[in-house]
């Protein structure tokens, strides 16, 4: 099984010492990719749900930069320590409660150098109370902060800092010494002791606003402190903590302070002044100081860097980026840092010009669909020959993403139009096509009237050159089905031939025709021009599909399919009636049997008989996906659990809270040969896939893609009575962490024979030693392998008889 489509933006990631290395929590591992190529290079494994939070151990001096140790903290509720050079996990501490962020003061100030003995490592971390039943059912103060000690790996008894509704982002100084959370239209921020102990006690204090606050950052050297707010303000505080930190013999003089002394504090804030600015029309959601603090950095929704100068307040922007901001991050090396978007992308800028370098992408998260036009848009399609999705953007992209490799091969521009801030939607990407071998894409998108006036729908088709980043425009047809929406589209599977179905009661049948034209060089492209326009009784025309030879077209009238010969466009059959209207329809491989589904308050999966002309078996689902196999009669089914289901009591272990089913089905039979429970159902769609192997031998199976409706990934052989969970390697990723030259065993040894690897299958629940470790012990990039001190103890073990043991009772 391959797993892959992990966000890439769920937590700020974090740079090495060295600047050569940026650690991204990607799911329930970190990622660690090369600054310099963009490319992955190890990975962090150990965590069983969301990484929150990574933590870089900093280098005391210049020369100890190459160490790389690092803290990371999950859902899970445990927080781990790590060699990541290797990569080799240190130390493991069970806390028993998820962790949703953490910090560790010590790590950023400035150590005695009297300190003879080192003292222990305290972390501040925002947990959720899962244990308090008395919490659980008044859904009350789940969050906490809470005290660990990291050095005897356990919690602080009783330290509890504070409690509120939900667990809350920690956010600490550059030095170390202050660090607060917001809460609704509250900042609150402790100061940590110059000595921190166990149970030393922490002062705090409370700065207030009347919206609620989204960001906040510490100024780098003073006592300032910038919060950002939902409506776009940017408030700074100087001077906080003037009485709450300073000790009780400055703060007497302070105590009979009037409002008229601290502008713009609100209540009894302890703050010198506040400051409002505003230029953002959205929520404020990246916030930080340059490392002089000169200048305040801020970004949100509008995809917009906005400099501040701190003393004067004048502004300046930086070029648009293009999508919605959500982290900023400084690295050590002052000519680098980087941005997390809201796409699923994290840019290497270099500073202070905030050119991008590289930028590391994954797979594009969901966009927003206003919940008029959500049935008539499809998030994904298949490549079926390449093993790709295309991926439709909020940025009016489609994203090529490769299932095998886990990366981005490509980007589409389907119209130019910049990053709209607003919530105004005016072009809506409604429904993406790809023919069978990849070559040719149809997109159709609709541009919202304005007052009424200038709405349309356009379809476009692409063409695919040598390379797959290579689609260029072919032919764009302004409303093809006059004013009425177009519902779905389906290539022929052998010929430069496709159909667009419309609510608007009729289906047109597309065909390409090739052009020359010749001027400095022949320049050959492919127009497409309407051949045939057919329906049936002026109903809507609800989906389409071709067979597997093309000699046979079906359009669902509604509830009904007609069959139709594209070449003639004459009507050859009808059949039955389904009993809601049919949303999808696909013709199962070269078997004599056609699937429907329709969805309503009675939904229905149906495979019809092409000989019988009738309903061969049905189901009462609520399908999300349906795919059928090329190569043999296969069905595989993404379907939504009922409620009623999920309130029956199942083997939880086989659940884990999934609320959907990939039922594996033959074309003739009704009972499934296979299922598998899944996660995130809603949105997800399926596909069979080739194997990459497929080229070198013809028989083999193809492979079954599931993607759900966060973008994540699985691909696994249905056929396989045990399956194996293959983690992805980056060819390109091997080379370094520069990009070039050798590293690791191979700078030392030189590069080891290339050997095949052999995948053994293994049950996803246990893995059972090889009977022969001798054989693969060793091989694997070097940065992969473990120890040798681990390695050596296991392979002699291997070749030591194993003797069976009979207990006696």
């Amino acid at each position: 099984m391959i797993r892959g489509g992990k966000s890439f933006v769920s937590s700020p990631p974090a740079f090495s010492n060295d600047a050569k290395k940026l650690l991204v929590c990607t799911g329930d591992t970190v990622s660690i990719f090369s600054t310099a190529t963009g490319l992955q290079i190890s990975e962090l494994e150990g965590h069983t749900a969301l990484v929150t939070s990574v933590i870089v151990v900093p280098a005391p001096t210049p020369a100890s930069r190459i160490l790389c140790y690092c803290w990371t903290t999950s859902l899970d509720g445990t927080i781990k320590y790590w060699d990541f050079s290797v990569p080799e996990l240190m130390k493991t501490i069970n806390i028993q409660l998820p962790i949703y962020s953490m910090v560790i003061p010590s790590l950023l100030s400035q150590r005695s150098e009297n300190d003879v003995k080192s003292p222990d490592i305290y972390a501040y971390v925002s947990v959720e109370d899962t244990k308090n039943e008395q919490n659980k059912q008044r859904k009350e103060l789940s969050g906490q902060i809470l005290k660990c000690n990291l050095s005897k790996s356990r919690l602080v008894r009783g330290v509890i800092l504070t409690e509120s509704k939900k667990p809350e982002n920690i956010t600490i100084s550059s030095t170390g010494k202050y660090f607060g959370i917001h809460e609704k239209c509250q900042l609150r921020i402790w100061e940590v002791p110059a000595k921190d102990l166990k149970n030393i006690t922490h002062r705090k204090l409370k700065l207030s606003h009347t919206k609620n606050l989204s960001c906040l950052a510490f100024h780098p050297t003073e006592r300032i402190v910038a919060a950002g707010d939902v409506t776009g303000r940017i408030l700074i505080w100087r001077g906080f903590g003037g009485k709450t930190f300073a000790g009780d013999n400055s703060a007497n003089g302070r105590l009979l302070m009037d409002e008229d002394d601290k502008p713009g504090v609100r209540g009894d804030g302890d703050a010198d002044s506040c400051t409002t600015w505003h230029w953002h029309s959205a929520e404020v959601k990246v916030l930080f100081f340059s490392s002089d603090g000169a200048y305040l950095y801020s970004g949100g929704k509008e995809g917009v860097l906005v400099v501040w100068q701190l003393d004067t307040g004048k502004k300046k922007f930086l070029p648009r980026i293009g999508t919605r901001l959500l982290h900023f991050l400084n690295s050590p090396d002052p000519s680098l840092s980087s941005i997390s978007c809201a796409d699923n992308r994290i840019h290497i800028l270099k500073t202070p010009s905030m050119e991008i370098l590289k930028s590391i992408s994954g797979i594009k998260l969901p966009s927003p669909v206003p919940e008029t036009f959500r049935d008539l848009c499809n998030d994904f399609v298949f490549d079926h020959t390449a093993g790709l999705v295309a991926v439709r953007t909020e940025n009016y992209c489609i994203q090529f993403y490769s299932l095998f490799d886990d990366r981005e091969i490509s980007e589409v521009q389907v119209c130019e139009r910049n990053h709209q801030p607003s919530d105004d939607v005016t072009i809506i990407l409604n429904l993406v096509a790809l023919s069978f071998e990849g070559s040719v894409m149809c997109t159709v998108e609709t541009r919202m009237a304005e007052e009424g006036i200038g709405g349309f729908i356009t379809l476009k088709f692409w063409e695919c050159g040598s390379q797959n980043s290579d689609f260029s425009l072919s032919t764009v047809i302004y409303e093809p089905h006059r004013e009425a929406a177009v519902s779905a589209i389906a290539f022929h599977p052998t010929r430069g031939m496709a159909v667009s179905a419309s609510y608007g009661g009729d289906f047109k049948v597309w065909v390409g025709n090739c052009e020359s034209q010749q001027n400095d060089k022949l320049i050959q492209r492919t127009r497409w021009a309407c051949h045939a326009v057919g329906s049936y009784r002026k109903k809507p025309m609800t989906a389409a599909a071709f067979s597997s030879d093309g000699s046979v077209l079906a359009v669902a009238a509604e509830t009904v399919i007609t069959l139709w010969d594209p070449e003639k466009n004459v009507l050859v059959a009808v059949i039955g009636s389904a009993l809601e209207s049919i949303v999808n329809l696909s013709f199962i491989g070269e078997s004599n049997f056609l699937v429907s589904a329709s969805h309503g308050s009675r939904p229905q999966l149906a495979v019809w008989s092409m000989s019988k002309l009738s309903i061969s078996w049905s189901y009462k689902l609520q399908t999300e996906a349906v795919a059928c196999s090329q190569k043999d009669s296969l069905l595989a089914v993404l379907a939504v659990l009922p409620e009623s289901y999920k309130g029956q009591e199942h083997d939880k272990t086989t659940l884990h809270n999934a609320n959907g089913v990939i039922l594996l089905f033959n074309a003739g039979d009704p009972i499934p040969i296979a299922s598998w429970f899944v996660t995130k159902a809603k949105g997800g769609g399926l596909a069979f896939i080739q194997s990459r192997s497929s080229g070198d031998n013809m028989d083999e199976n193809d492979l079954l893609a599931y993607v759900n409706g966060d973008h994540e990934y699985a691909v696994f052989n249905p056929h396989g009575a045990e399956m194996y969970e293959r983690k992805v390697r980056h060819k390109d990723s091997i080379s370094g962490e520069e990009g070039t030259g050798n590293f690791g065993y191979a700078s030392m040894y030189g590069k080891l024979p290339l050997t095949e690897l052999k995948l053994k299958a293994i049950e996803a629940s246990s893995v059972m030693p090889s009977e022969r470790a001798w054989e693969s012990i060793f091989s694997g990039p070097s940065h992969s392998l473990p120890p040798l001190t681990k390695l050596c103890s296991t392979f002699l073990e291997s070749f030591m008889e194993k003797r069976s043991v009979t207990m006696v009772e």
